[in-house]
C-alpha cells in the first residue's frame, strides 16, 4: 500500500532516579513506530562510555531482552527512521554517533535540511570524511567544528542553527548533557515530558503516555532545551520569534490520534476535519466507513455531522509486517488485500461513503473501491480529509515530484472516473482553518498551495 511517509521519530531521556533508560526508550519507540519503519536504534551513555544498537527493521525486530541489557547508562537517545527512496542502507540508521576532540556527539534527527548538499560539499572540500549519505552527519560535522571554538555544546548548536535551513527536530547527547532542538519554523513536532526527576524529549506526547510520564510542554519553534545532571533544565530562545510553520499533515496523517501537538489534539482535529468534509461534500448513503487506521477518525466526524451511520467496511490485518514492493498490477492488488479486506456482509447492497486521509498516486484508493464493489456495495463515494496534493514537499515528507501526483495529472472528474468512485470530494483548503488549529500559530500547507515558508 503506497501511503505517505514521514522522516522519523526521536526520543531522549536524562535519568536522575536510577531508571532502566534502555527499557524506557524501547517502550517509547513502540509509540513512535508509525513515524518510521525502515530502521531504528538506541544509544546510551554510561559515564561517557557509549553503548549502541541500531539496525534495519522494526523495533520488535531489532531489539530483544539480551541486547537491551547491554545498553547501560543514565542518558539515552533513540530513533525510528523512514528512509528516502534509495537510502535504506544500515549505515544510515540513527542515532548517529561521532567521537571528536571534545568527546562524543550522538544525534537523532527528524526532518530535512534544504542546504545539506551545499554544506556537505564545503565540508568535503575542507577534508571531512563521511561514513553515510545521511544529512544528519552533516549537522554533526558542523556542531563538532563549532564546538572547537565555543565554550559549550549548546553554544555550538546555537551557532550551527544559523547555518542550516529547513526542517529539524533533534535530540542530541554529549557525554554529560541532553539537548532538544527545534528549527525556527517548527516544521516537525518536539515536546518535553517528565517522570519523577527525569526529563524526556519526544517527537509526540504519546510516547510519554506509554512511559507513564507527564507531558510538560511543546518545545517552541527555534528553541533549544538543555538538560543536565540533577534535573537542571535551561532554555535558549536565540532563534525563536519567526513565524511558525508546523506541517499541517501532522494532524491529517503522520501523528497518532492520541497525541497532542502544539496544544492541539490530533484526534479532535481529525473529527472536525471529517465534519467539515460532510458539510462541503454531502451525499445520500447508507454507511460511512474509514480506511484503517488513518481514515477512521475522519469517518467518525463525517458520520456525526451527516447523520449517516458509521460502520466497519474494511478490516485491517495487523500482523502482516512489512511487504515487498510489487511490480505487476495483480501483485499490487494482492498486496492491498493482504493488509485490508472487505467485510462483505456489512457492505453488500449498501451505498458507502469511504473516507481516507489523502490521495498520492491513487492506486490504493482505486483498489479499495474495486474491492468494495466486488463485495456488493452498490455505490462508493470517496471523501478525502485533506486538500489535493499539488506540490512536492521539501521539509521531510516524501510527497513526490509533481508529475507523479494524481491530482496534478487529472481533473477531479477524471480522478473520479480513474478511481471508479461514484463521487469524489476533497477537504477544501479554506476548511483547514476550521478543524480546531490554533489561530495564534502558523502552519505549512505548501503541498496544497505551492507557497513554501523557507525558500
Amino acid at each position: 500500500m503506497r501511503k505517505l511517509n514521514e522522516e522519523c521519530g526521536v526520543l531522549g531521556i536524562y535519568d536522575n532516579d536510577g531508571l532502566n533508560v534502555a527499557h524506557y526508550l524501547y517502550t517509547g519507540l513502540f509509540a513512535l513506530q508509525h513515524r518510521g519503519q525502515q530502521s531504528c536504534g538506541i544509544v546510551t551513555n554510561n559515564d561517557a562510555h557509549l553503548h549502541q544498537i541500531k539496525d534495519k527493521g522494526l523495533v520488535s525486530e531489532v531489539f530483544n531482552e539480551q541486547n537491551l541489557a547491554t545498553l547501560t547508562g543514565n542518558i539515552g537517545v533513540a530513533h525510528v527512521r523512514y528512509a528516502k527512496e534509495g537510502d535504506t542502507s544500515r549505515e544510515n540508521a540513527q542515532p548517529l554517533v561521532s567521537r571528536y576532540c571534545k568527546g562524543s556527539i550522538t544525534l537523532a534527527h527528524n526532518g530535512s535540511i534544504l542546504n545539506a548538499n551545499e554544506l556537505r560539499q564545503e565540508l568535503e572540500n575542507g577534508g571531512a570524511i563521511f561514513q553515510s549519505t545521511n544529512e544528519t552527519e552533516v549537522i554533526m560535522h558542523l556542531i563538532a567544528i563549532a564546538r572547537t571554538h565555543t565554550r559549550s555544546i549548546e553554544e555550538a548548536v546555537l551557532e550551527v542553527m544559523g547555518k542550516i535551513k529547513g526542517a529539524y527536530s533533534m535530540v542530541l547527547m554529549s557525554p554529560r548533557k541532553l539537548l532538544g532542538i527545534r528549527d525556527p519554523q517548527g516544521f516537525r513536532p518536539l515536546c518535553l515530558g517528565k517522570l519523577g526527576n527525569d526529563y524526556i524529549l519526544a517527537s509526540e506526547s504519546v510516547a510519554f503516555d506509554v512511559m507513564h510520564a507527564q507531558f510538560i510542554r511543546d518545545i517552541e519553534p527555534g528553541e533549544v532545551v538543555l538538560i543536565e545532571e540533577g534535573g537542571k533544565l535551561t532554555s535558549f530562545k536565540n532563534h525563536c520569534g519567526q513565524k511558525p510553520a508546523l506541517c499541517v499533515f501532522e494532524y491529517v496523517y503522520f501523528a497518532r490520534p492520541d497525541s497532542v501537538i502544539d496544544g492541539v489534539s490530533v484526534y479532535s482535529a481529525r473529527i472536525e476535519a471529517g465534519k467539515q468534509l460532510a458539510i462541503t461534500h454531502p451525499v445520500e448513503a447508507d454507511m460511512v466507513i474509514g480506511v484503517p487506521d488513518s481514515g477512521t477518525s475522519f469517518a467518525h466526524g463525517y458520520a456525526l455531522q451527516s447523520g449517516i451511520p458509521f460502520g466497519d467496511g474494511l478490516i485491517r490485518n495487523r500482523y502482516t509486517g512489512r511487504t515487498f514492493i510489487k511490480q505487476t498490477q495483480a501483485e499490487r492488488e494482492m498486496a492491498v488485500s493482504i493488509k485490508l479486506n472487505v467485510l462483505k456482509s456489512n457492505v453488500a447492497g449498501k451505498r458507502i461513503v469511504m473516507v481516507d486521509d489523502s490521495i498520492v498516486r491513487g492506486t490504493t484508493s482505486k483498489n479499495l473501491i474495486k474491492m468494495l464493489k466486488d463485495a456488493g456495495a452498490t455505490e462508493v463515494h470517496l471523501r478525502i480529509a485533506s486538500p489535493a496534493f499539488l506540490w512536492p514537499c521539501y521539509y521531510g515528507t516524501d510527497i513526490p515530484s509533481r508529475e507523479h501526483l494524481f491530482a496534478v495529472r487529472y481533473s477531479q472528474e477524471e480522478m473520479r472516473k480513474q478511481l471508479g468512485a461514484d463521487s469524489l470530494g476533497f477537504l477544501p483548503l479554506e476548511s483547514l482553518h476550521k478543524i480546531g488549529l490554533r489561530e495564534d500559530f502558523g502552519y505549512c500547507s505548501a503541498c496544497f498551495m505551492g507557497k513554501y515558508p523557507v525558500e
